[in-house]
């Protein structure tokens, strides 16, 4: 615990500084996402947050100054990306009781998170959707090196229609409690990306069909129109930012393909033409496929209502098939989790489902850094090489014959500052 704390401590110092550290890294192997191939005993040279220089051990000696860090027994991944998490919330939280957390009580949440996110092995998340742009401000803390924490974008407040999933309808009617998000016609939407930019969001999200975890929603029902959904992606994109569509059900998932939306979360009923459509339009998928396992063990009691138990039932076993179909099809796929349906730092879980569920443990890896940095359209990320943030994680075992090592980072290192060890 000592040993931990010193250089959890000497991690935090390091962020208040100037970035003018070289590491001298070395490793058992590393692993060159793009082609599947293994690399054995490479050296890694580390300057101002980036890898400057990738070689043989005993082909590069360490710069005067240097600090050198070996890991004889692991293999090294580039930091691994989600691409739909909720800083803010618990699974272990009573259910409804949670709803009523302050501003401030979920901003002290999502602080906690990140920290066990990126100690995970997350250096990269998308937080789709949180009240009073509490992870915008978290996000604004890691950057300003004032606590650790995964690089963010966070899409502030999700938006939805009067009463859909993204809403709050959990409050008695006289509350007349409605949540920041809600926009009803296209220039309302519009008006609504624009506030949460207005406010610091770096990505956007829309609820385009009811949910599981909502009150009153039907699961697969399309609740924005496709020119509604047209309007968001229209004005994210002039802004240049990325924005993800929550969709289950069949039809509001390819009314948001159409609509020009990047990525659709959940994905859970999806048919041929969703699937052509998704191709065609080289939309990204992100399937959930771990959480359902947990929401079904622990929901219960955690204070889950049955109405959205039996609406996890529903989604279940289609979601997971409809995730093998659009593998199956060749769609881009990237990692998305939605941690906080089930505990944060848990995230990895997912792979060995992706895995069992028809992805080879590569296009697992692949959907968690260089598809989910094309998805952000970042250049920088993703990879081990030359040129890339010293975005880098160490675990045991060669993650393309035992996925699930991933579970178990030892080493997480973000822009060169060493965060575990």
């Amino acid at each position: 615990m000592k040993l931990k704390y010193t250089l959890f401590s000497l991690a935090l110092a390091s962020m208040s500084t100037a970035y003018a550290q070289t590491t001298l890294l070395t490793a058992k192997a590393y692993l060159d996402v793009k082609s599947g191939k293994l690399i054995d005993n490479p050296t890694l040279l580390i300057e101002n947050k980036k890898i400057v220089r990738v070689s043989t051990q005993g082909q590069l000696r360490p710069p005067k100054g240097a600090i050198v860090i070996n890991l004889p027994n692991k293999v090294l991944v580039p930091g691994l990306m989600d691409m739909h998490v909720h800083l803010t919330s618990d699974a272990t939280d009573n259910f409804l009781a949670s709803r009523n957390y302050s501003i401030p009580r979920q901003t002290v949440k999502a602080v906690k998170n990140a920290k066990i996110t990126l100690l995970a092995g997350f250096t990269t998340v998308r937080n789709l959707g949180a009240a009073g742009y509490s992870v915008i401000a978290t996000r604004d803390g890691i950057n300003a090196k004032e606590i650790p924490g995964p690089r963010i974008f966070s899409a502030g407040h999700s938006i939805s229609i009067t009463g859909g999933h993204c809403d709050d309808n959990f409050s008695a009617p006289e509350k007349k409690s409605r949540s920041a998000g809600v926009a009803d016609g296209p220039w309302a939407v519009r008006a609504k990306v624009r506030e949460n930019i207005k406010y610091g969001a770096n990505t956007i999200k829309i609820c385009a069909t009811g949910g599981v975890f909502s009150k009153g929603t039907k699961v697969g029902v399309q609740q924005f129109s496709e020119q509604e959904l047209k309007a968001a992606a229209d004005e994210a994109h002039l802004r240049g930012l990325v924005i993800a569509a929550h969709a289950h059900g069949t039809s509001g998932i390819k009314a948001a393909i159409r609509a020009g939306i990047d990525s659709i979360e959940h994905c859970s009923f999806m048919d041929k033409e969703a699937i052509q459509l998704a191709l065609k339009h080289g939309t990204f998928l992100s399937c959930d496929i771990y959480n359902t396992e947990y929401t079904l063990a622990f929901g219960e009691a955690n204070g889950v209502p049955q109405e959205n138990i039996n609406k996890e039932k529903l989604v279940s076993k289609a979601q997971r098939d409809s995730f093998t179909k659009a593998v199956n099809a060749g769609v881009k796929m990237v990692f998305g989790s939605d941690a906080a349906i089930y505990p944060h730092g848990d995230n990895a879980k997912q792979f060995s489902r992706m895995v069992k569920f028809g992805m080879t443990p590569l296009q697992a890896i692949q959907s968690s850094t260089i598809n989910s940095a094309d998805l952000l359209k970042l250049d920088n990320v993703g990879q081990i090489k030359a040129g890339f943030m010293a975005d880098i994680i160490a675990v045991d075992e060669n993650p393309l014959k035992n996925i699930s090592t991933l579970e178990q980072v030892r080493f997480v290192m973000k822009e060169g500052t060493v965060f575990k060890k």
